[in-house]
Parts: C-alpha cells; structure tokens; sequence
C-alpha cells in the first residue's frame, strides 16, 4: 500500500521519553507555584483554575475557586500521580512555554526521526502529530527542539481533546479531518508510535502502523511492522 500520509507520536518515537519524564514534568511541577501565584490576573491561568475547581467538584473534592494555595496544591497533587487532565496539561504548557522562551531547555529529537522527517516533508507527504500532550506543547517542542525549530515540517496536530490514543474512534475521527484537506483513505495514512495498543487502534482505523522500538531488542514475532530507527522504516 502506498503512503501518502504520515501521523507520528512524539514520546518515544520522534523523541526520547525521559526528555518529558526527567526534564519537563520536573520542570513545571517546580514552577507552577510561582507561576500561578504571578498570573492570577492571566485569564488563561483564571480559566484553567476554574475548571481545576469544576473537576475537583467533580470527583468529590471540596476546594474553594478562591483559594488559590489549595488549587496549586491539588495540581501538584496531580503532577505526581501523572494525571492527564485538562486545566493541568495547560497549565503546564504556559509553563513550559517560558521555559523554552528562556532557553532552559530545547526538545530532545532522535537524529534519525528529524531526517527523515525533513525528508518525507521535502518529498511532499504531509506530516501530523497525534500525542497525549497538546496541541501546544507539541507546537512547543517541535519549534524549540535541539535541532532547531522543526514546526513547519508539520501540516497539523491532534491531541486527546479528539479521543483516548488507545480507541479506534479517536483514529476514525482523525481521519475525517484529514479527508478535508486531503484526498486519503484509511489505507494511505501510516501511524507511528511506540505503543502497540496504540497502534492496535489505528489499524482497527484502517490504518498502517509502524512500532518504534527504540529500546532493546526488536520482538521476534511483532504484531505490527516494528523497526528502532525512522531510517528503516519503508514507504511503499
């Protein structure tokens, strides 16, 4: 099956995992105190306050929208236990974004994704992004990676705001928007990721999938096409 387009993930497949494990959770768990203290008056940081309130009330926890210190609080609260809600993961993005503005860190890329990315894009397949992080951290890690600002390689970005990564629906979803800028089916868009119950869902899509197994050796009996670097993986 030819591919006319390709939508990857970044954790583990474009970019290393510890990079978003060992450098920007550590680093927005340590600034958001300070930077919620110092953006109250920011209606982005007052929005995702109230719906921090409104989860909160949600699941049963009594906090008061006023009370700001408990508000951070929960939100660590949250960090540590690796939730992926809403109000947290844009919090997180404003934070992460002065970080990168400040040049504390640049996003880790493996060399051999950043090529072929360049390569794909110069043959003119069209590029997208489908991670758990958002839209715009995703727009921040690729514009501010070690290789320079990689962005426009892309022609667009899905988060889970469109559906779980580990549900077919989200991929079919996916799909329909893709279907609107280009002429596609199922068949002709390959996923890439390093999770196979990722990938179990995109191809349940139609989809054409590719495992990235960057650590370790390859499965003997892989249940997806399973190579450790972008440069083996082949574009029919």
């Amino acid at each position: 099956m030819t591919v006319k387009l390709i939508l990857t993930d970044i954790e583990g497949t474009t970019s290393s995992i510890s990079f978003v494990k060992d450098v920007l959770f550590p680093y927005a768990a340590q600034h958001l105190p300070d930077y919620v203290r110092s953006h109250l008056q920011d209606a982005q940081v007052q929005q995702q306050l109230a719906q921090t309130t409104q989860l909160a009330a949600a699941e049963g926890i009594d906090v008061d929208a006023t009370d700001h210190e408990a508000l951070i609080a929960l939100l660590l609260q949250w960090i540590a236990a690796d939730r992926k809600v809403t109000p947290l993961k844009a919090l997180q993005g404003l934070i992460w974004e002065a970080g990168y503005k400040n040049r504390d860190y640049a996003a880790h890329m493996y060399a051999d994704a950043t090529e072929y990315l360049q390569r794909w894009h110069a043959s003119g397949i069209p590029l997208y992004v489908y991670s758990s992080g958002s839209v715009q951290a995703q727009k921040l890690f690729f514009g501010y990676s070690q290789d320079g600002d990689l962005l426009p390689l892309f022609s667009g970005h899905f988060d889970t705001l469109i559906g779980g990564k580990r549900e077919a629906g989200s991929y079919r979803t996916i799909l329909a928007e893709l279907q609107k800028q280009h002429d596609i089916q199922a068949a002709d868009v390959l996923f890439l990721s390093d999770i196979a119950e990722e990938l179990d869902a995109a191809r349940a899509a139609g989809l054409q999938t590719c495992w990235l197994v960057r650590d370790g050796a390859l499965p003997q009996n892989p249940t997806h096409t399973a190579v450790s670097s972008f440069a083996d993986i082949v574009l029919n």
